[in-house]
């Protein structure tokens, strides 16, 4: 069974539901993205549909032993263990809310086990994939336009040169940049604001950007920093596209490379923290396991007792 259709499927029960107070949960998720509290409404619909099928009305009546139920209907389901886990920590989050509401008396959430998932360490780009993205050395970008090349050029130099997030690279306004302190201000998660130092070579980009193509894009109208070719701000989908065009990868993984090659070069996990805007310094530790990977393979082709 598809997200999709299981959510389709519990839209009119909660509309009939108004015990659950589903909206006002959602309302009240103001640290988290727009997209983020998006899969938050069709993982809480999810389940107060399926609480509905089985008799269940009211948060209130909801025991751990109905949510184990819920996580093996999942589970026969063929849901992902990934999934499984979003979706009970989504509801570890509404119960606690739902506590707090005196909607429940006992949160049912607590104990409740998670499936258990492997962590997988973040790609790293090997350096001459990494080369062939900065320097947008395909063939098939050489039909390119000038102005769509240096929009380009300057977008994965943020990507790579600052470690931003797709979706703070989309944010930026011409306000966001203080070119000459070579720093630029960022949204990240949550709302949380911080600045994050430029490295020359992306100085050299966005001025280049800035000064020669920005105005091709807009007119010189509108104050977001990047455009695509409709005029209109980027998104992280047409962003995707610009790191697709040059490289079969991602953007995610400029980002992983950033912070893996900062640690390889001796910066302190703090400070990788605050520059990635991490909430959590447990985050940003599997990069730690990255970097000791990587001189680890280093270690066993070069040395000859390795």
């Amino acid at each position: 069974m598809s997200e999709t259709a299981l959510s389709s499927e519990t839209a009119l029960s909660i509309t009939g539901h108004t015990g659950w107070r589903a909206a006002s949960f959602l309302r009240g998720l103001t640290s988290v993205a727009d997209s983020t509290a998006a899969v938050y409404d069709r993982d809480l619909q999810a389940f107060i549909g399926w609480a509905t099928s089985e008799g269940v009305d009211l948060p209130n009546k909801v025991n751990r032993r109905l949510l184990r139920r819920y996580l093996a209907h999942l589970a026969v389901e063929n849901y992902a263990r990934t999934t499984i886990a979003r979706k009970v920590s989504v509801l570890r989050r509404y119960f606690a809310w739902a506590c707090k509401q005196s909607l429940c008396d006992v949160d049912p959430t607590l104990g409740l086990s998670s499936p258990s998932i492997p962590r997988h360490l973040p790609k790293v780009l090997p350096n001459k994939e990494l080369g062939e993205l900065l320097e947008g050395g395909r063939p098939t970008l050489e039909q390119d336009d000038e102005h769509r090349r240096r929009r380009d050029d300057a977008v994965v130099e943020l990507l790579y040169g600052s470690g931003l997030r797709a979706s703070e690279i989309c944010g930026l306004t011409l306000g966001s940049l203080q070119l000459t302190d070579r720093s630029v201000r960022v949204m990240g998660k949550g709302s949380k604001e911080r600045i994050v130092p430029l490295s020359m070579p992306c100085v050299t980009k966005l001025e280049d950007y800035l000064t020669k193509s920005r105005d091709a894009f807009t007119g010189g109208l509108a104050q977001s920093l990047f455009f695509n070719l409709a005029g209109k701000p980027l998104t992280t989908r047409d962003l995707r596209r610009i790191v697709e065009r040059r490289a079969p990868t991602h953007p995610h993984a400029l980002r992983h490379t950033y912070a893996t090659h900062l640690l390889d070069g001796g910066a302190d996990l703090r400070s990788v923290q605050e520059l990635l805007g991490h909430s959590s310094l447990s985050t940003t530790q599997i990069y730690t396991h990255v970097s000791r990977e990587r001189l680890r393979k280093v270690l066993e082709e070069t040395h000859p007792r390795a």
